[in-house]
């Protein structure tokens, strides 16, 4: 352990301590509990506080996962329980402060849940239906640290991992470990992450950059921006980990406009490593030095796309490049570039700290490690779950989400994003694996997991995904700009009963002609959902296209005109602007709301 690391855990055990001499409040905050009304709820904690004299700690700290339940507050108080409050509302506080906060009397029917203690009545947090499978390493301090406090991470664990590696392993040393614990890109492509470091490793250049992406455009994705509104150093920490072991000079994280809690918390924290010796110059008074930014972008879908990426980063249009050559030899600025995951550099920390075969111990064989899925849609428990590969989709459906929450039956599960596919409820027994996913037509891709009733119709949901695609594509490819749109034209035609001979071969040629031209992903994946839902539904698509009808009633309107951007908005009953595409998406969309 290097000595500047020693000093700074000492630093950071004794604040770690002090929390927890008085009350202390953590109130989720973020994207998805602002949603639900959290800012109004820590004002009010604050003020009834202020009014009231007591001495307490007030914390916003990023979402637990557990969003069904959001705002959520946890108050723990000396030699008492931790309990948990759900769905709490500004006119709930004035007791939790007088009754639990004040006095140390826990509300017990009030409570959702305990953490590391018993009380009578209320389950432990991970007997709750949506823990009981978890097993959280990217999201090990979700809900736990405030996510600007640095020393709350250390106190926990955090940078044990980069000491480790700066001052016992050399940077081969930390790459074979890497290689070893047989880590996958979490972004959707699953490449093995070891290797995609060690092409950057063997460029000799003095100025290599690692790029993290945090674009996530994905309807029914929103796992990266939960890690950074939570946990933004574990992100940092692997930043930076793969930038040693890579001989890179510098780090951009690279976070789509518009979201506020993991920007302003991503700077914040970057912020606090400069000024502890973290990042910057001879970090831990090591020989390594690393610089880390963040970049904002325009909220273009295909930003996500890594070269698209290189180009917003440097102010240009975000449009993917030719390849070769590749961003390990010519990335952002010229210079040779790494592009990862927010997911994927989360989990490096504790790969160093704890070992490859730790790692490779959860999961599968092909697939270690975990997997962290979004639930959304018609789902009972809707949000984050961070589960080991191996489990069954059912597993996650009914077990993890708790099955439709209607109490009705599950008809699919939307996987992948808008190009990904619809998986039947009579293949949810498949294992969650990333190859084997793909082999059934889906996949895990970014980790949006879009439950459906039979509520949904499955023509009217792929003429929804297929029309997020057509408008997000940046038509830099004439196949994926003409393809979607003429994808889209005739998925019109079949949801208004107009469809005409032939509509259905030429589905899949256009399919055909967009995987074999376009540029990026987003056109050779262009036809996914609609292959998947040819395959798994084809009987709704012949009642459609036969009998001129929809048994959910869902389809028989026209939806989007002359598939123009504009006149989509129009029927949305919106503003046309890159700030609101996806509202209205979602607001059109037929599986209910996101979590």
């Amino acid at each position: 352990m290097t000595e500047a690391f020693k000093q700074l855990q000492q630093r950071a055990q004794t604040q770690w301590d002090a929390l927890h001499q008085r009350p202390w409040v953590r109130i989720t905050t973020g994207i998805l509990a602002g949603a639900a009304g959290a800012e109004e709820v820590v004002a009010a904690f604050r003020q009834e506080l202020a009014r009231t004299g007591v001495d307490a700690t007030v914390s916003e700290v990023g979402t637990t996962g557990l969003c069904y339940a959001e705002p959520i507050v946890d108050i723990i108080t000396p030699g008492g329980p931790r309990v948990l409050y759900g769905n709490v509302t500004p006119d709930l506080v004035p007791d939790l402060i007088a009754r639990h906060v004040k006095d140390g009397q826990p509300i017990a029917d009030r409570a959702l849940a305990t953490v590391d203690s018993d009380l009578p009545g209320v389950p432990r947090r991970e007997e709750l239906p949506m823990m009981r499978k978890q097993l959280r390493i990217a999201l090990r301090n979700a809900g736990e640290i405030d996510p600007i406090e640095l020393n709350q991470y250390i106190a926990r664990g955090g940078y044990e991992g980069l000491d480790k590696a700066l001052s016992e392993m050399t940077s081969a040393e930390v790459l074979q470990e890497v290689k070893d614990s047989g880590l996958r890109g979490r972004g959707g492509a699953a490449f093995p992450t070891g290797v995609k470091w060690g092409f950057l490793a063997g460029n000799p250049s003095p100025i290599k950059y690692i790029l993290c992406n945090c674009e996530e455009g994905d309807p029914g994705a929103f796992n990266d921006k939960g890690i950074l509104e939570s946990d933004p150093f574990t992100l940092i920490e692997g930043l930076t980990m793969a930038g040693y072991a890579t001989g890179a000079s510098n780090g951009i994280v690279f976070i789509r406009h518009g979201h506020s809690e993991p920007i302003d918390r991503t700077q914040a924290a970057i912020k606090a490593c400069y000024e502890a010796g973290l990042l910057g110059k001879n970090i831990m008074g090591t020989d390594f030095s690393f610089e880390v930014e963040v970049s904002l972008v325009g909220e273009s879908y295909v930003a996500g796309e890594e070269t698209a990426l290189m180009e917003a980063v440097e102010g240009k249009r975000s449009m993917p490049r030719f390849r070769p050559p590749f961003p390990a030899a010519y990335g952002v600025w010229g210079k040779p570039s790494n592009i990862n995951n927010v997911k994927t550099l989360s989990y490096a920390p504790e790969i160093i700290r704890r070992g490859a075969d730790w790692f490779k111990s959860t999961g599968t064989e092909k697939s270690p490690g975990t997997a962290i899925a979004c639930l959304s849609g018609h789902a009972k428990y809707r949000g984050l779950a961070e589960i080991p590969f191996g489990l069954t989709m059912r597993e996650v459906v009914e077990e993890i989400g708790g099955g439709d929450r209607d109490g009705g039956a599950i008809k699919l599960l939307q996987t992948g994003g808008p190009l990904g596919g619809l998986l039947p409820a009579d293949q949810l027994d498949m294992v969650l694996d990333f190859d084997g996913m793909v082999k059934a037509g889906a996949m895990f891709g970014s980790g949006g997991l879009i439950v459906v009733n039979e509520t949904a119709c499955a023509v009217d949901l792929v003429r929804n995904l297929v029309a997020f695609d057509q408008l997000e594509s940046c038509g830099k490819c004439f196949p994926c700009r003409l393809g979607t749109s003429h994808l889209l034209e005739v998925l019109e035609r079949i949801a208004t009963f107009a469809s005409r001979p032939g509509d259905l071969e030429l589905l899949h040629r256009i399919g055909a002609s967009m995987k074999a031209g376009s540029l990026c992903g987003h056109g050779q994946l262009g036809f996914n959902p609609i292959n998947s839902a040819l395959t798994a539904f084809a009987e709704e698509f012949r009642q459609h296209m036969e009998e001129g009808y929809c048994a959910t009633g869902r389809c028989g309107q026209p939806f989007v005109g002359r598939n123009t951007a504009r006149r989509w908005a129009h029927l949305a009953g919106v503003s046309p602007t890159a700030t609101v595409k996806a509202d209205f998406v979602n607001k059109l969309a037929p599986v209910g709301e996101q979590a």
